[in-house]
């Protein structure tokens, strides 16, 4: 197990009758990308729930750096270091960019609830704040309000209030939805750079993404593993292009 970050055995999750995540055994690998990919509705979004204890699980175990995380609470794995990103941006919008930073940051001072500290309390922060943003791209629009970004300037932030929790496992949900294609080189970019010295797990519907980053990728079709494997191989699996319907490419 001290080869994996993450494990699960025999994962599920079912809601009132419906078995969304069935039976799901997944382990992903200390500094790799592991993709989790599937069409709509196969359950990868429950798995990420699952993960980061929004949802309690049905039956099965989690294990996370070799414990058993299964009855932990969110806050409690955040601490440990597994933390995620959300398919809608979880930014606050009325902040600046650097304040928003902050936020995140604060958990080191022993502050994070309080909002009312005064600025210069803060301003120990900003140095640290400011090496984040240099990390993905945004230094030059430190003090610009975060609702006036640009939509993938609002991932690439989002990105680094996660990187402010000091995560060693990152999951990261669509983190190229709705983007252009200049978007969406710069963030394949900027997971790469980030991804260099922690691990990402991630859900992603762009299969050029998934090839360009993953070491591994599982497919989920109807809560169920599907497959597993590099691209290469997975791209070209029956089962999984009759699961696309032609979506994947060969």
């Amino acid at each position: 197990m001290d080869d994996f970050i993450l494990e699960t055995q025999h994962l599920t999750r079912e809601f009132k009758g419906f078995v969304a995540v069935d039976d799901v055994n997944l382990k992903v690998r200390r500094g790799s990308i592991h993709a989790l990919i599937g069409p709509n509705g196969a359950g990868k979004t429950t798995v990420f729930n699952l993960l980061t204890k929004f949802l309690p699980v049905t039956s099965g175990k989690i294990f996370y750096k070799g414990r058993d995380i299964t009855t932990l609470q969110a806050a409690q794995v955040a601490r440990d270091g597994l933390v995620r990103s959300f398919q809608i941006s979880a930014v606050f919008p009325h902040l600046s960019v650097l304040e928003n930073v902050r936020v995140g940051l604060q958990r080191s001072l022993g502050t994070s609830f309080h909002f009312w500290r005064s600025e210069a309390s803060l301003n120990a922060l900003n140095e640290r704040a400011m090496d984040l943003l240099r990390q993905v791209d945004l230094a030059d629009f430190a003090q610009s309000v975060t609702v006036e970004l640009p939509y993938g300037r609002k991932r690439a932030l989002e990105i680094a209030t996660t990187l402010a929790l000091d995560p060693e496992l990152m999951l990261l949900d669509e983190p190229t939805q709705g983007m252009g294609h200049e978007d969406v080189s710069r963030v394949v970019d900027l997971i790469r750079r980030v991804a260099a010295n922690r691990t990402v797990l991630m859900v992603e519907h762009n299969m050029n993404v998934v090839a360009d980053l993953s070491d591994t990728i599982t497919v989920l079709a109807r809560g169920s593993v599907l497959a597993e494997g590099p691209y290469a191989q997975v791209s070209k699996d029956p089962r999984v292009l009759e699961a696309y319907v032609g979506t994947v490419e060969a």
